[in-house]
Formats: structure tokens, sequence, C-alpha cells
């Protein structure tokens, strides 16, 4: 089982990772790891990796409209509007930041669809003030990774209604039939271990003042008063426009069920309602690609991981080489399964393509054990879950780093990926093996 492709090129993805190695070519070597481990030619693997970069062409294509879009956002002024308001809050608390925050990223994949392309608009401009605040910036990566997962694990709603269809679609694929109502009744006991994790994140891990360098803090105190004195902006008819492609970027991807589509009808709105040119346009796309680009390219050579992995049946063979040791026990069977889903996602970094690769080997062996549908959903969905927060390739990470780390003082492995593995994957670990268990 040790030299099994999966385990293996995850290991040589983990280790690549905290020695800093960029996540682009962590990901290509662990990927050719798994594909020579797995008996392919190096030629081959590369091919297999190449051809399946396309698994995730709608996810990349939306994430970089979603990054123009968000350029246009900042473009129209209203996140100024924003940004002040936090600026001149009378009470400057930590904890109510971070937890604004995160309620933010959770708006951002329910009834706001911008996801991730929020972070690096709306947070670089407030990093001084979090120096003010001497704000440890661990904790706000975990507040928006716990904005940006929990919600798609539990409410259906936005990403949910995608990542809950997609759990609904393969186990009726693989012979246990089960409504997509239900799956909110069996994530909810693994999203109240998110929870757990983010309070924990923030009133004990993170509490401590965290200094960031030679910032003068003079500077700062001199911005934040400023903002609280300044005159307020008041919001004028191209904000309302803007308010207005929002809500019809909503309604086109809850209708189509597509973010492209969606992303899509917020530009043209923009553009119609002259909240940029047509000139302007270019200078916006350059920075919306600069924006979501590279955690687009970063998703498509997930994807190529993702189809090694698959094409080589390495994940099946894990889990038959660990089928033995489980025994009938369904404690014995939650944890190996769970385990075999933190493997895989940590590898590719997506918990929405992790569901499809996992249901053909889990659904028929927890039928076997006997789980129940519930159980089975909430093992799967947990299953899927589990590594997207911890993840170098995970856009739960991605994001909060591309905002956090705007003037190079945090680093995505050690103050992102570590934290919110620590964190989420733990509680998420343990909650879904008692939901199993309990259903």
């Amino acid at each position: 089982m040790l030299t099994n492709p999966v385990v293996v090129s995850v290991l040589v993805l983990t280790v690549l990772s905290l020695c800093r190695v960029h996540v682009i070519f962590a990901l290509i070597i662990s990927a050719i790891v798994a594909g020579v481990t797995a008996n392919l030619s190096i030629t081959d693997t590369v091919n297999t990796m190449i051809g399946g970069m396309g698994g995730q062409a709608q996810t990349a294509l939306s994430y970089v409209l979603l990054g123009i879009f968000a350029a246009m956002i900042a473009h129209s002024g209203i996140t100024t509007i924003l940004i002040n308001k936090l600026l001149a809050m009378k009470k400057k608390s930590k904890i109510l930041l971070l937890f604004m925050f995160a309620g933010i990223a959770c708006l951002s994949g329910t009834l706001i669809p911008v996801h991730i392309a929020f972070i690096p608009i709306l947070v670089p401009p407030l990093l001084l003030f979090f120096n003010y605040l001497k704000m440890d910036r661990r904790a706000m990566a975990c507040a928006l990774t716990f904005g940006l997962k929990t919600p798609y694990i539990v409410i259906p709603a936005g990403y949910g209604i995608i990542f809950h269809g997609i759990i609904t679609s393969e186990m009726n694929a693989n012979g246990m039939k089960i409504a997509q109502s239900q799956i909110p009744l069996a994530m909810l006991i693994p999203a109240i271990g998110m929870i757990v994790g983010l309070i924990i994140a923030i009133f004990i891990s993170y509490r401590k003042p965290r200094s960031y360098g030679e910032d003068d803090p003079m500077a700062a105190f001199a911005e934040v008063s400023a903002a609280s004195e300044g005159d307020k902006r008041k919001l004028h008819l191209k904000d309302y426009i803007t308010l207005a492609s929002i809500l019809i970027a909503l309604a086109t991807q809850l209708m189509a069920g597509s973010l492209v589509l969606g992303a899509l009808a917020g530009i043209i709105v923009m553009f119609a309602g002259r909240i940029a040119t047509l000139g302007e346009g270019e200078q916006l796309v350059q920075d919306g690609v600069k924006l979501m680009g590279a955690i687009a390219f970063v998703m498509l050579i997930a994807s190529g991981y993702a189809t090694i992995l698959k094409e080589t049946g390495a994940i099946t063979s894990l889990v038959e080489a660990v089928d033995s040791i489980v025994g009938g026990s369904k404690l014995v069977a939650a944890i190996v399964l769970l385990l075999i889903g933190l493997l895989v996602t940590m590898g590719i970094g997506t918990s929405f393509g992790t569901v499809p690769i996992l249901a053909a080997v889990f659904v028929p062996l927890c039928m076997l054990i006997g789980f129940s549908p519930l159980a089975t959903a909430a093992l799967l969905g947990t299953a899927g879950a589990l590594g997207d927060a911890g993840s170098p390739a995970s856009d739960s990470t991605l994001g909060p780093t591309s905002g956090l780390n705007a003037d190079g003082k945090h680093d995505h492995i050690w103050d992102t990926c570590v934290p919110t593995f620590i964190h989420y994957n733990i509680p998420l670990f343990v909650f879904g093996v008692i939901a199993a268990l309990v259903l």
C-alpha cells in the first residue's frame, strides 16, 4: 500500500510544498511521480496529464471570467464604500472583523457569485489596517477558507447545489438511491466540525497579536483615522448598476447552472451600463487574468493529475488494498475511507472533482459493509471535502493567499495551508466519522 501511486505522489507533493516549491512545479512533479510509480513512461504520463487538463476547463474559464467580473466591480468603486466602512469601525475588533470576512466569503459562494475573486480585490487595501490591529493573518486565512468551504458542504445554494448534485448523481449511478434534498442533512454534522475549527482558530490558536515587520504603526493609525473622519462616499447610479449586474449574474448562474454564463452575464451588464467602456476593457481583462489566471492554471494541472490517478487505477487499488483490513467494522471502514479521501483531495485540490473519482469504489464498499444512504453520502461528501482546506492546489487556500500575500508577508504553505489543514481537516475528519456511525 505504501508504494501506491496516490500515497507516493501525495507525499511528494506535501514535501515539495513544505519546502516552498511553487505549487505549479510541485503538482507537475507529483503527477509525473504518480505516473512513473504506476509503470507509465514519463512521456505517457505527461501526455495523460495534458489530455486530462480539460476536465477542469469549465472551472478554469469560470475563474478567469469571475476575475474579470471582480476587476470590473473594483473599477466601479463600490468596494471603496465597504472598505471605508471597515476602516471607520468605531470598535476596531479583530474578532468582529474575522467573523465579518467569514460571512462575506460565505456569501461569495451562495448569493454573490464571485467566489474567491473578491479576495484580491477587498483584502489588499486592508492589510495595513490588519497590521494596525496586529491581527495574525493565519486567523484571517482560516476565516476566509471557512466561508469558501462550509457553505457548499451543507447549504443547497450556489456551489452547494453543484456539490450536492454531484454526490446524488454519483451515488445513484453506482447503485445507491438518494434524493438531493437529503444531502444537507447528511452533511450537517461534518459542517458542525467546520464551525468548531473556526472557533478554535479565532479564539485559541491565533488570538495573540502578531507583528508583520517594518510597517510604521503611526502611518497605519493615520490611515484608519483618515477613513474615520473623511467624507463618506454615497451610492451613485453606477453603484446601483453594479449591484444589478451582481444580481443578474447570480440569477443567470442559478437558472443556467453555469458559472461561466453567470459571470458573462454580469460582465455584459457592466459594459452595457457603461461601468466600463470598451476602451477600458482590455486593461480590465488583463487585471482580471492577473487576479485569477494563476489559480485557473493550477486547477487545470490538478485535473491532469487526477486523470493520471484515475486512468492508472491507483485509487481503486488503494481501496482494494485496505478492504482486507476493514473486517466489516463500520468504524474502521469510515476512518479508512476518509483517509483515502484526504489523500486524493490533498493531491488534486478539488472536492468537486474528487467525488466522482471516489464514488465508484466507495459506494459498493459502503453497501457491502451496511452503511445507510445518508451515512454513505456523509462519507462521500466529507471524503471529497477533506483536503480541500490545506491542499496547496485548492482554491480554498489559493484564494486567501492571493489577498493576504499582496505585500509579500504571508506564506502560502505555512500561513494558509498548514493552519487550514489543522483547523478544518481534523475536525471534519472526526465529525465525518461520527456522521457515518449515527446516520
